[in-house]
This record gives C-alpha cells, structure tokens and sequence, in this order.
C-alpha cells in the first residue's frame, strides 16, 4: 500500500492511544514493541493508518474521523463484517487480524487488517509505474471485480440481511440529498434541481446484489502488472442495484478530454486505460446484465458525487481528517461541475 504518511516528532498520531491499542494488538497476532502508526493520507472519511512494529512487520488500523460525522456512516462493525464475509469469496480483500468494539482502548471502534502490498493511483504521475499494457489489463480486471462483487452469494456470505434490497436508488437519493443539506453552507439551486429530475425518472431496479457503494480505482490497490491486489474502504456497502454500482464507477472514471477532475485524480486519463463506453460493455458482455439505462445512471453519480463532496469538504474545514490534500481545494467548483454534467446528462436522454 503506497501513500504519502504523516505522524508526529515524539511518535504520536492524532486518532490512535498508541500503549492500548498496542497491548490489544499484540493479544491477536504476534508483534515486537513498539509499534508506529502514521496516517495514511488520501481517504476521505474513515481514517487509515499503516502500523509497524520494531521487526518491520506491518498492518491497517481504520477507524472513524475525529470529528463531523455523519450518521450511518463510520460503522466499522459493519465495514468489519463485509471484510470477513468476503475473504472465501473471489473479490480481493485485506486478511482481517480483528474488530474492538471496546471505547477504552482507543475511544472508537477500530479493526485491523494485514497489509497488503500495492499501489493506489491518483495521478498521472502514479499512473506512469504502469506501462500502457499494464492499464488496460487493470481497467479489465476492475470490471471483472466489480463483476465478482455483484455475484457474491448472498446466503453463503451472510450478507442477505446486509440491507434492505428495494428501491436501492430512491433511498441513494433520499440518503444523499439530507446529507448534503446538513453539511453544506451554500446556496447551490442545481443540486435541488436534478435532484427533482431524478426522482421523477428512476430506472426499474431489476436485481439486488451486494454493492460496494464507493468502486473506484483509488480505492483499490494496484499492482505493476496490472492485477488488482484489494478492494478498500468498504464502509457504505450495502445491497443495491448492481447497474447504479456500474454508473457509480464512471462516475469517478476520468478521460482525457472532461474538462474537469472530480476528486482532482486524474490517473485513468493516462494511454492504456479504457474509456467509460469499454468499461460498461465489458461488464455488460461478462454479466449479461441489461445496461440501456448506463447514462440515468450516469447522471445519478455525478449528481451523488457533488453531494458527497460537499459533505467531505465540510470535515475537512471542520478539522474532523487531519491532513487536507491539496484537491480539496478544488472540491467546491468540482461539486458544481458534477451537478452540471449531470443535468446535461439528463437533460438530452
């Protein structure tokens, strides 16, 4: 796992009882004191940490943002309970070590994972470790992946009571419209606006799967050749409608000539990586499913999008994340841009 870090001259990091939490860890895996933990940077809610012990032996300690949270969200039981129930299954995820549901060792639930080796890519900088080969294998496997995800056994896993299966995309926008008027501070008559048009003309949801809810490449870890080594940051899976989980990825899904980043990542704009038309046919070919409804879908994930921005921008002013990366910055005119591809979007279905 690749990023930038941050922690503190006398070893303390903001968020992690550093003398608990290593007494908690050390009843579970073998470890040699003391440990360090640094932040890892990029996330946008929960936070991250790399944890190290004195023999070079590493793992993940996620836990919720200090401050700002959002109701439903930061529920590290449930994001503890997807990792393990996926481990037999084909989609890539960190080895679960254990959950603490115990606020005296560090005020908050957290869980740890193994570390897992890999690459997240942002840029076009990280984008060039890749050779053009190697992205386009990459955007095949994250299709097949997300395929898998959409085929997980509900029954098996014990993810059927994950979530209530119906009107998975009417609650999408209930859920992201209340969300965004709770945290914004701005006067923004577009959001309302699609918001009006996508209520009045949600596509059928015709199957229930397991959903990610964040599928994206930067919250996935990547490899030289272009394997997908996990996926990460499960926090709002649920189940869903698997072609709004598809809309969801080209959402995040930069190309060349857009105009504008919407997470100021612009690492699939690099040559090899498919476009957002070959994502959505591989994954109609691989799963048979009826995609006609991709740009609704479309549209819905920008608009999703910019609400979730702006809530992720009000945590970081607040000083709930730490460490502010630079594209948060661009957040605010990012937000209208969503919106306003998404209107186009709809207005021309």
């Amino acid at each position: 796992m690749t990023s930038s870090t941050h922690s503190t001259d006398d070893g303390a990091v903001a968020g992690i009882d550093a003398r608990p939490v290593t007494a908690w860890l050390a009843d579970r895996v073998e470890l040699s004191p003391p440990l360090q933990f640094e932040i890892i940077a990029g996330g946008h809610s929960n936070l991250t940490y790399r944890v190290s012990d004195a023999a070079g032996r590493r793992w993940v300690l996620r836990r919720p943002p200090l401050a700002h949270l959002l109701a439903g969200a930061h529920d590290m039981v449930r994001e503890h309970r997807l990792l393990s129930s996926l481990e037999p299954t084909e989609v890539p995820t960190p080895p679960v070590v254990g959950l603490c549901t115990d606020a005296e060792v560090n005020g908050a639930d957290f869980y740890v994972t193994g570390f897992v080796d890999g690459t997240v890519l942002r840029s076009l900088d990280d984008a060039e470790t890749l050779t053009p080969e190697a992205r386009g294998e990459l955007s095949r496997r994250m299709v097949e992946v997300l395929a898998a995800i959409h085929s997980t056994d509900l029954e098996a896993t014990g993810l059927a009571t994950l979530g209530r299966p119906e009107d998975y995309v009417a609650r999408q926008i209930h859920v992201w419209r209340r969300q965004f008027n709770a945290m914004t501070s701005r006067d923004l008559p577009i959001i309302e606006r699609v918001h009006d048009v996508l209520v009045a003309s949600i596509p059928p949801q015709a199957e229930a799967t397991l959903v990610h809810g964040d599928y994206r490449l930067d919250n996935c870890l990547s490899t030289t050749d272009g394997d997908l080594a996990a996926v990460l940051d499960w926090e709002i899976s649920t189940l869903g409608d698997p072609v709004a989980e598809l809309g969801f990825l080209l959402g995040y899904w930069v190309e060349p000539d857009d105009g504008f980043n919407p997470l100021g990542h612009d690492a699939t704009a690099a040559e090899g990586f498919w476009t957002r038309d070959q994502l959505a046919h591989s994954y109609a070919e691989l799963t048979g499913r009826d995609i006609s409804s991709i740009e609704w879908h479309f549209a819905f994930a920008s608009w999703r999008l910019a609400c979730i921005l702006e809530g992720v921008h009000a945590r970081y002013v607040g000083g709930a994340i730490p460490e502010i990366p630079p594209e948060v910055h661009e957040f605010p005119q990012s937000i209208v841009s969503l919106a306003e591809r998404a209107e186009s979007v709809l207005a021309n279905l």
